[in-house]
């Protein structure tokens, strides 16, 4: 039985990959948590453009920010003692890193200087921060992940508004990753990867939160849902991590597309960028690529092009 049409199939194709001169598979303390002891070379999260059209990625495993320009060239930005993932662009210009070793990082990326921003909430210590996202009013909302997952349902979603004011929203998530923020409908979208669901976080009362709900529900596989984007019409894209997939879903939740990789399974989070804003940008962490495919509508636009 199916509650809705078959969706759409494209496939992406590669933008670039990681250039060799920055390959050294080998095993690390991240991997031997994260990926079964797996020896890799990188693990490419976070992507976000800036005005210039320039993507940026993290590397968690290794602790490298790489800028890569609109025809593909790559420049190693920083490399430092952390795990960094989540990274978003402010809109005047400072570059804010969820780091699951060391809290919110702040990085400058004229000298690729990296200093802690925000380590703990109060007294104590996160459990290792994902991703994050800003409300055109400046507020940053973040996930905090660590371990969490069906067993240990207590993963977090913070708020730490433009006065810095930091609240937790809410502390029953089993594995918070990707967020998006919808000023069309003043709520967030959480990706909560172990249960394989969007959950939806309406806003507008201050830091009270009630009427949490399940947004959708994906089928499974070996990952989850991972990274999110949304376009202008507030459908929502989902990195499907160990599927090889990007869904779209439309605004009320039904699947419209789905956006097939055409290498590699480990499709970790998507931005949009290029000329027009059409085309969506897409780490494929396995392989240490970016996929890229064109879409119906444009991302919607980013703060940090305010």
């Amino acid at each position: 039985m199916s509650f809705f049409p078959a969706p759409t199939i494209t496939e992406t194709t590669v933008f670039t990959r990681l250039p060799e001169r920055f390959r050294d598979p080998r095993r690390t303390t991240w991997a031997d948590a994260n990926r079964q002891g797996k020896v890799i070379d990188s693990f490419l999260e976070g992507p976000s453009f800036d005005r210039d059209g320039n993507l940026y990625v993290t590397d968690i495993p290794y602790g490298r920010i790489f800028k890569i320009s609109p025809v593909g060239e790559w420049t190693l930005v920083c490399e430092y003692d952390g795990w960094p993932n989540g990274l978003k662009i402010h809109q005047d210009g400072r570059i804010f890193i969820t780091d699951y070793k060391r809290g919110i990082m702040l990085l400058d990326p004229q000298n690729g200087k990296i200093e802690a921003f925000l380590e703990s909430a109060g007294s104590e210590g996160f459990k290792g921060v994902n991703d994050l996202v800003f409300s055109p009013a400046g507020d940053m909302y973040f996930t905090d992940q660590g371990q969490t997952g069906l067993q240990d349902p207590t993963g977090r979603v913070y708020k730490l508004d433009a006065a810095g004011n930091l609240t937790c929203l809410i502390n029953t998530v089993p594995s918070p990753n990707g967020i998006v923020f919808d000023p069309k409908h003043n709520h967030l979208l959480i990706a909560v990867t172990r249960a394989q669901q969007i959950w939806r976080i309406p806003l507008g009362n201050g830091s009270i939160i009630s009427k949490v709900g399940v947004f959708a529900q994906l089928h499974g596989g070996l990952g989850g849902p991972d990274g999110l984007a949304l376009d202008d019409e507030s459908n929502l894209y989902i990195a499907h991590t160990g599927f090889g997939s990007v869904w779209r879903l439309s605004r009320v939740g039904e699947p419209t597309q789905r956006y097939v990789s055409c290498e590699g399974i480990s499709n970790t989070n998507l931005a949009f960028g290029g000329d027009d804003g059409r085309t969506l940008f897409i780490t494929e962490s396995e392989t240490g690529s970016i996929l890229q495919v064109r879409t119906p509508v444009k991302g919607l636009q980013m703060y940090s092009h305010s």
